[in-house]
C-alpha cells in the first residue's frame, strides 16, 4: 500500500488561477528525489481562508490518512498570512524545532528569515509541516528537515519511509 502523503499550496492567487502552483509542484519534485518507498499525494490548492486550511489539513489527516502533509505559502507575517494559526487550531502537539531549524537555514541566505512563522505539528497520526511559498525557499527549508521525517512518521506509528540513500539521508536512531 503506498504511503500517502498530503500536499497544500496555500495562496489566493494560484487557487484562482492567476499564477501556476509552482510550490505544490516543487514540494512533488523534492518528494519523488527523496522517496524510495511507493507514495501517492493528495493534493489541494487553497486560498488563505484560516476555516479553509484548516478543513483541508483535517481532512488529509483524518479522512484521507495521510501520514505527512505538508503545506507551502501563508507563513509571513501579512494579515492573510494564517497558515500555521491553522496549522496550530488542528494538531495535538507543536514540533517547534522543525521551525526553528528552516529559519535558522533560511538565515544563511536572506536576513528577512526571521519574519518567516514556518512551524510543524502533529494531528493524531500526521505530521504537519509549513514551508514558505518560495521554490528557493521550499527546497532550503525541505532540504533541512526532511532528515527527521521519516523516524518523526515511525515514532507516530505511521509507515516506514524509505529514502533515497544518494538524494536525502534519513536520521534513525540505532537500535540498543
Amino acid at each position: 500500500m503506498p504511503i500517502r502523503i498530503g500536499i497544500i499550496n496555500v495562496s489566493d492567487r494560484a487557487s484562482q488561477g492567476i499564477y501556476e502552483d509552482i510550490p505544490g509542484k516543487a514540494i512533488i519534485e523534492l518528494l519523488n528525489a527523496y522517496i524510495k518507498s511507493p507514495w501517492e499525494k493528495e493534493y489541494a490548492v487553497i486560498p488563505d481562508e484560516q476555516y479553509l486550511i484548516e478543513q483541508t489539513l483535517i481532512d488529509m489527516a483524518d479522512s484521507k490518512k495521510c501520514c505527512l502533509i505538508i503545506t507551502s505559502g501563508g507563513t509571513g507575517p501579512a494579515k492573510r498570512d494564517v497558515t500555521p494559526e491553522a496549522t496550530e487550531s488542528v494538531c495535538d502537539k507543536m514540533m517547534p524545532g522543525f521551525g526553528e531549524l528552516m529559519r535558522a537555514k533560511s538565515l544563511t541566505y536572506v536576513p528577512t528569515a526571521i519574519l518567516s512563522r514556518q512551524t510543524a505539528g502533529i494531528r493524531n497520526q500526521t505530521l504537519i509541516v509549513n514551508l514558505p511559498g518560495k521554490p528557493k525557499a521550499i527546497r532550503e527549508c525541505l532540504e533541512a528537515v526532511f532528515p527527521a521525517i521519516p523516524y518523526c512518521i515511525d515514532l507516530l506509528e505511521g509507515p516506514f519511509i524509505e529514502c533515497n540513500e544518494a538524494t536525502m539521508q534519513p536520521f534513525r536512531p540505532q537500535s540498543l
